[in-house]
Order: C-alpha cells, then sequence, then structure tokens
C-alpha cells in the first residue's frame, strides 16, 4: 500500500507521452496522491501546493490575458523552487535507500521517492505543451545517442580528472529502484524544468534577437549548474557542463533526447563509477 502512490506516478510519465493515453493522467496523479494521502505520506498542508499550481495553470493558457498568463507563471517558478527545494509543507517522502556506501570511499548515499517534486514535471508537461518541440525521429534518435555518448564521456573525465570519483563498476541490490526513480521522476522533471520551460521558454522570449538559442542553452546550462551548489564549485562546474550536453540535445531532437542525455549519464555514473562522489580525506 505505501508503495502505491509511486505505482500511479510511474505510469503517469509515459501515459502524459502518448497522446492516445493523456487523457488518464489526471486521474492517475488523484489516484496516486489519494492513496499518499491515505498512508500519511500526505498531509492536508499540501493542499497549499496542489491548490497553487492548478490556480498557475488556469492563469497560464493561452486565452488569459498577459497580465494573468505572467501572475501564473511567477507564482509557478516560486513553487518550483520550493518543490524541488523540499520546502513546501505536508509532503512526507518515503527514505528508499541508505544512508548507505555502495563503495567503502564512497559518501552515504540516501535516496527518496519524492512526492514534492514531480508535481513541478507533471505541472509542465500538463500545463505548458510548448516544452515538448517536435522533432523528426530520426533526429531524435541523432541526438539522443550523440547527447547520451557526448555528455557522458566528457563529463565523467571531467569527474575524475577533479578527484570526485573512481572507476568502481558495481551492481547494488538497490539498482532497479535507483533506475526506475531517476528516469521517471527525477530526469523528466530536471529537464522539462530547466530544457523545457527555462531554455524553450527563453528560446521563444528572445527569438527576435541573433544567437536566441546559443543565449538560452547558455542561461539554462548555468541555473542547472548552480542548483547543484551544495555539492561545491565542482559539481557547480560538472553540472553546469552537462547541461550544455543536455541543452545541445533538447535543441536538436527535443525534450526526449535531453531526458535520455541526463539518464544515459546518471546510469553510467552510479553503475560504473564512485557514486555519489569520493568521501573527503579524514572523514569517516
Amino acid at each position: 500500500m505505501v508503495a502505491a502512490p509511486f505505482i500511479a506516478l510511474f505510469l503517469a510519465v509515459p501515459a502524459v507521452w502518448s497522446p492516445a493515453a493523456r487523457w488518464l493522467v489526471p486521474g492517475l496523479l488523484i489516484v496516486g496522491y489519494a492513496a499518499a494521502m491515505s498512508n500519511g505520506q500526505l498531509t492536508p498542508l499540501a493542499a497549499l501546493s496542489l491548490g497553487l499550481l492548478l490556480a498557475a495553470a488556469f492563469a497560464v493558457a493561452p486565452q488569459r490575458q498577459a497580465w494573468m498568463r505572467f501572475a501564473g507563471h511567477t507564482v509557478f517558478i516560486v513553487l518550483a523552487v520550493a518543490l524541488s527545494m523540499h520546502w513546501m509543507p505536508g509532503f512526507n517522502n518515503l527514505r528508499v535507500i541508505g544512508p548507505e556506501r555502495f563503495t567503502a570511499d564512497a559518501v552515504p548515499f540516501t535516496m527518496f521517492l519524492n512526492l514534492d517534486k514531480p508535481l513541478v514535471g507533471f505541472w509542465l508537461l500538463l500545463a505548458c505543451p510548448w516544452i515538448r518541440p517536435r522533432h523528426a525521429p530520426a533526429a531524435s534518435l541523432k541526438a539522443s545517442v550523440a547527447g547520451v555518448a557526448g555528455t557522458t564521456i566528457v563529463c565523467l573525465l571531467l569527474a575524475l580528472a577533479l578527484g570526485l570519483v573512481r572507476w568502481e563498476p558495481k551492481l547494488p541490490a538497490s539498482t532497479w529502484l535507483f533506475m526506475l526513480n531517476n528516469v521517471l521522476l527525477v530526469t523528466v522533471t530536471e529537464e522539462a524544468l530547466f530544457r523545457g520551460y527555462l531554455q524553450g521558454g527563453l528560446s521563444r522570449l528572445l527569438k527576435r534577437f541573433a544567437h536566441a538559442d546559443v543565449i538560452a542553452l547558455c542561461v539554462a546550462a548555468l541555473a542547472f549548474g548552480l542548483a547543484h551548489f551544495p555539492g561545491g564549485w565542482q559539481w557547480i562546474v560538472l553540472a553546469t557542463v552537462a547541461g550544455i550536453g543536455y541543452g545541445l540535445a533538447y535543441r536538436y531532437g527535443g525534450l526526449g533526447a535531453a531526458i535520455l542525455a541526463h539518464f544515459g549519464l546518471n546510469a553510467a555514473h552510479f553503475l560504473l563509477f564512485t557514486y555519489p562522489m569520493l568521501q573527503a580525506p579524514g572523514v569517516s
């Protein structure tokens, strides 16, 4: 019963990508969050976030007046930051891994199945369909393969050079859960926000200017890097470089290509290198 909310969320992610199954998504979200409330994983205070997201979705509809759309996007941006940082009340996210050391020299890792952060991704996919530009299947496939290969090689070589990781292949018992959560909830939400909404939105706003796509890509990559500031300057650098790779995948292959590039790097990092990073010398 504790897993019921997340089963509904995991099913809702592929459904939202299918025009034929898209109508299922609101129902799956209602079922999932109702189950979470019955389990005590949500409290009535979570209604504040849900209500504000619904109001923002109403406000940003294309037929609304400009001032209302601006207000709706402002409310969403504030909520996106707060939900991503787990600042909003009412969410009792379930810890499913850790603290656990996957290798003896690694920092202990903890993973939660979050109910707050995924709301950002679902809101974007449902309220802002323009974050998913259309690309020919061949172009999307090419961008996906190039994004996964290029971003993974560059970022992991850089991580090795910075002394953040070592070559340490492994297959922990929790691998399946990490991968499922990472691809369906983490990378979908982060790419919808940073690439679809921020990069795509800036490209739309700046389209009258030269190099609008390059500016949008760089701003989104830098914002993604700064979002990793708790890890220190090395992680800001790594995440910014990764954001450039994801941004190129988005630019030439769409949101799906960016998600695959992001997940490919995360999977390679988890399976083949120290995860999440090496423990600093002298720290037990």
